[in-house]
This record gives C-alpha cells, structure tokens and sequence, in this order.
C-alpha cells in the first residue's frame, strides 16, 4: 500500500482516498463537502443576513405574472387582480402574492441581451458573460467569501434542483461550493451509515484514513492538502450531527407540506425555509417549465406553473415575516428573460430578452412598490432599465457585500461580485 500511495502523483492519490474514505465510511456524502471556514472580511452594512434565491427556468412570462398590459392585444387572457397595494394590479395567477404584495418590489424594466437560455442563465447568476476560460461565482459563494463561513457544520451555500450547467462556486476554491440537492422531497440522501457499521468501526476507519494521509500531509504543507484533510473531519461532524434534521421534511406537519405544495418547487421553498432557520445562509431553488412556446393558455401550462409559484412563495414570504426572519431574509425570484408580447402562431410565447420582470422581498427591501416600465405593449424598456448587473448589485447591497472590491482568480485577473453593476437605492431600506 506504502508503495502505491508513493507511485501516485498528487491528483490520483487524492482521487484513490476520497474513493477510498467514501467505500470505507460507507456513504457518498463526503464530495459535496469539500469546503472549510473563510476568514471574514466582508463590508458593513446591508440588512439582509441570509438570501433566498428562486430562479424561474426557462424565461418567466412578464405579460401574465407582474407586467400586465390590461386591453392591448398582447394581454391574452390573463386578467389582472388588485393588491394589497392600492393601485397596484399583478396576474389573476398569484392571488396570494397579490395579498403580500405590501413586502414586495417587482422589477418590471429588467433586459439583457441574449435570448440564449445558458447564457441568460449564467449572466443572471453571476453579472458576467459566460466565457471559455473563466468560470465566474454565483453569489453565495461570493457572499461567503466576504462575510466567511457562518457555520462549521452546515453548508454556506445549498442548491435545490439546479441544473448541471449552474456556475456553482465558479474559480472559487472547493470550499466555497454549494451543496446540491436534488429533490427536496428526499432531503441529503446517503447520510446514514449502512447497518453492519458501528461507531467503533466507523471511528478505526476514520483513523485508518488519517494514517494514510499523515505521511502525505507532513511533507506537503499547502493549502490544498489542508483542505482536502478538512472535509473528512466535516464529513463526518454533519454525519452526527442534530442539524442533519433541518434537511428533513418530515419534520414538518403535512398540512405545512401542503400549504407550500407538494410539487418540488414548492417543497423547495418549504426546505430553503428551514434552512435558513437553521443558520444556512444562501439557499437558491430553481423552478422551470417556463419555456412556454405553445398553448401557453389552452394548455393550462401558465396557470399551473405560475399557480405553484404563486403557492410556494406566498407561504414562504408569509411563514418568514410571522417567525420574523424576513426583515433579515432577502426573497429573489427571477429568470433569465421574458416571453415575447405577440402570442405566436403555435399559441405561446417565445423568447424575449428585452424586458422582463423579476421580484425583491424582504431583506431591507421597501415593499409595495413597482419600479422600472415597459413599454405600452409590454415589447421593451420605457423607463429605469435595469440590467443584470445592477439586478446583482442591488442584491449585493441588501447583503453588505463591497461593490468595489477586487478579487483576483487563480489566473489573475480581476472580479467584482456584481461586475460593473449600480444598486437600485430606491428599492433598499
């Protein structure tokens, strides 16, 4: 073994012991655990202490949820409803949103310029355009970097149905990256140990792992081979741990489960409030089916999709400010682009970069309140363009984080948490 540990180079044996430590300790948790505590040096500020990032996939429909054009041919079928906000109007589809809209700003002058589903999705997440050398943080992982880690046991960061292609912790070290889970329904699988196992067994394999790294960890005394050591002893700290319970839905009262929905955006939205109940500071939830190209209504598609919306995020909004967590909890729901105003010939919509709508709540975030326009028919900006970058920084703000503060990738060049972006100071309390 000696030997073969020798003729390894740094990558393989890494490789061999994390193989290893997972068929040894009996689980396939330990990747997801690569991460260790960053020094904090983040910038004061900002009320918001944890984020909740919903991301509709696949190009939000602006026209039927915040942005309606009520009597221009565009409209379709979706009719507008009152608020909680006298004189403010959003979709029929989010009645429950409609009555917290007191909380909430929409957005209804986003744009960008890409109707590519990739690209918009990873310029949203991290204010960059994607490129071929450089692979850009989504914001827990820049959140963590300036604020450091906020507990030793749980992750920073956890990912709820998010897609492969996700920028995640970008050129962020291994200790920044998000936890992935992917259905909320089966909480972080793989964390029990199988029944053969003791914890005196458990305990001589852990040991067993040691030695064979000692050696190794001794004569290269590097960041990397620290960090690598680390995530063993976390490993297994979360594995009895109490707080393994805050990823299990079970605890929670069926009628809870329902309120939220029993869909996986909205067990999504029921899981990421538990979280950040229990000291997670950065939780996003993806949600898609809503690339609505074809019978956008006669399908039934929009009023589903905006329906289990308008169910999650509703209880979510109402749960967080009845625990009175959301004065410190900023909502983000946003999506990559809109869908065009003109109903194709297929009864859809497609895709439309020009303007969008995305939403804020919570957080230090002043409530009540539309900012931005589009256009009479709902085709481009007309007032207070608000690109991603500035989406990001608003964002940023509401969170503390410094604007202008550099951060050098391992191939040196420079990085803002928000590129160039300005906040919307209007929006922040």
């Amino acid at each position: 073994m000696k030997q073969l540990l020798a003729n390894l180079d740094e990558f393989d044996r890494r490789r061999f012991l994390e193989r290893a430590a997972k068929s040894m300790l009996g689980v396939s948790l330990l990747s997801q655990l690569d991460r260790t505590v960053a020094a904090a040096d983040g910038a004061a500020g900002g009320k918001a202490k944890r984020l909740i990032y919903l991301f509709m996939n696949g190009g939000m429909t602006h026209l039927d949820t915040f942005d309606l054009k009520p009597g221009h041919a565009n409209q379709g079928e979706t009719k507008p409803i009152t608020t909680s906000v006298a004189g403010l109007q959003i979709s029929q589809f989010l009645p429950m949103l409609a009555t917290q809209f007191d909380k909430i700003a929409a957005i209804r002058s986003m744009y960008t310029q890409t109707g590519d589903h990739q690209a918009g999705e990873y310029l949203m997440r991290t204010s960059y355009d994607e490129i071929a050398t450089e692979r850009h943080p989504s914001m827990g992982p820049w959140i963590q970097r300036f604020k450091g880690r906020q507990s030793k046991t749980l992750p920073d960061t956890v990912l709820i149905g998010a897609p492969a292609r996700h920028p995640s912790s970008g050129f962020f070290d291994p200790t920044f990256s998000p936890l992935p889970i992917g259905d909320p329904n089966r909480g972080l699988e793989n964390t029990k140990p199988p029944a053969y196992l003791t914890e005196q067994s458990f305990g001589k394999r852990v040991a067993l792992i040691d030695g064979f790294d000692k050696k190794f960890r001794d004569k290269f005394k590097v960041r990397k081979v620290q960090t690598y050591t680390d995530f063993y002893s976390e490993a297994t700290s979360l594995l009895s741990s109490g707080e393994l319970k805050a990823f299990d839905l079970n605890e929670e009262k069926a009628e809870d489960r329902d309120r939220y929905g029993r869909d996986s955006f909205g067990q999504g939205c029921l899981l990421a409030r538990r979280l950040v109940e229990n000291n997670v500071r950065c939780v996003e939830v993806t949600c898609g089916g809503w690339d609505m190209h074809s019978s956008i209504f006669t399908g039934g598609n929009l009023p589903a999709r905006a329906g289990l919306l308008d169910k999650a995020v509703g209880n979510l909004i109402k749960d967080l400010a009845e625990r009175g967590l959301l004065a410190e909890t900023l909502i983000v729901l946003t999506t990559e682009f809109g869908r065009s105003p003109v109903i194709n010939y297929n009864a859809g919509r497609d895709h439309h970069p020009a303007v969008f709508s995305a939403m804020l709540a919570g957080g230090g975030i002043k409530g009540g309140q539309f900012h931005g326009t589009s256009d009479a028919a709902g085709h481009g900006v007309a007032t207070d363009g608000v690109p991603p970058a500035d989406f990001n920084a608003t964002i940023a703000s509401a969170l503390g984080l410094p604007l202008n503060e550099i951060v050098h990738s391992p191939t040196g060049r420079p990085f803002k948490v928000a590129h160039d972006g300005k906040p919307i100071t209007k929006l922040l309390g």
